[in-house]
């Protein structure tokens, strides 16, 4: 199984959501470049419904198969026992855990007016609490571990969206949650490098369960032989390389990954800028902005925007 770089030979590393998808290219191809892989996943639903131990162990039995190491966790990483147990579920299988991937999350589509509030806190539950929980219990086990004079080379990959860096019409409990990971992102790179922790986020754009149904005709497979654009196994690579000791350095950044491309996002920053030396009257501060958007790049459009 083991590639001819062996980027993460040694290394223990846990993918949340790893059932299908997204989360299942990572683990095999993390598995593929050596590492033994906690395979969590709850086997739910698209709509997050049901649970069964059959995706994660399928994937674990996958990496078994072609000579690597894994286990499987079927603990709900949105409850602080799943998400503690899922860190103890790696050192107990392996002895360390050495990287974090948040991947894990579903799907409740609705425009705003039609948004029921449980939809909405289901979806910020999974993927906003279900990076905060499995993020502070690894983090706090890295402190503790350097603290006592054993630094790793510890790194974390939260999955941000497009829909949380641009928006996502009929998605605004989705879009809401994926731009909070990557404030969450921000937060934890600052605190945690101390540590020898590295946090960054990738935004990607693949087929998967969430996305073939949404964007069917984008996400559609190629004809036999062509370039399968939307392969989740085009965004692994990125995750792997950030997942490894060879990022060294690289933290508190947002990549989009999608295909054959690999962006750097750049985000909020200041751009054109006013000051009066005083208060502003309403008009006034009118006609300032008026010149300042003059005078500003145009905003990307949302996604799905009529």
């Amino acid at each position: 199984m083991t590639s001819s770089t062996a980027l993460c030979a040694g290394r223990v590393v846990a993918v949340t959501g790893a059932g299908r998808g997204l989360g299942r290219a990572h683990a095999l191809a993390f598995a593929a470049e050596g590492a033994k892989v906690v395979v969590n996943d709850l086997g739910v639903g698209l709509d997050g419904s049901g649970a069964g131990s059959g995706p994660a162990q399928r994937v674990v039995e996958e990496i078994r198969a072609a000579g690597g190491e894994a286990v499987a966790h079927g603990g709900d990483i949105a409850t602080t026992d799943g998400a503690a147990s899922l860190v103890a579920a790696a050192l107990d299988s392996f002895g360390r855990l050495d990287t974090l991937v948040n991947n894990a999350g579903f799907l409740r589509d609705r425009m705003l007016v039609n948004l029921d509030e449980d939809d909405w806190d289901a979806v910020t539950r999974v993927h906003l609490k279900g990076h905060f929980l499995p993020l502070k219990h690894a983090a706090a086990h890295w402190r503790a571990e350097a603290k006592a004079g054993r630094v790793h080379e510890a790194r974390v990959i939260n999955t941000s969206s497009g829909a949380g860096l641009l928006g996502s019409v009929g998605q605004g409990n989705y879009a809401a949650a994926k731009a909070g990971i990557v404030g969450l992102t921000l937060v934890a790179a600052a605190e945690m490098g101390r540590y020898g922790v590295q946090v960054n986020a990738i935004a990607p754009a693949a087929r998967t369960r969430m996305t073939e149904e949404t964007f069917a005709e984008t996400m559609a497979a190629p004809g036999e032989g062509g370039f399968d654009t939307m392969a989740p196994e085009n965004v692994s690579p990125l995750v792997v390389w950030l997942g490894s000791a060879a990022s060294a350095g690289v933290t508190g950044r947002v990549f989009e990954a999608e295909a054959g491309r690999i962006t750097v996002m750049e985000g909020w920053r200041p751009g054109p800028t006013a000051d009066k030396g005083a208060r502003w009257s309403p008009a006034e501060a009118g006609d300032a902005a008026a010149k300042l958007l003059a005078a500003s790049e145009a905003p990307q459009p949302v996604y799905g925007a009529r």
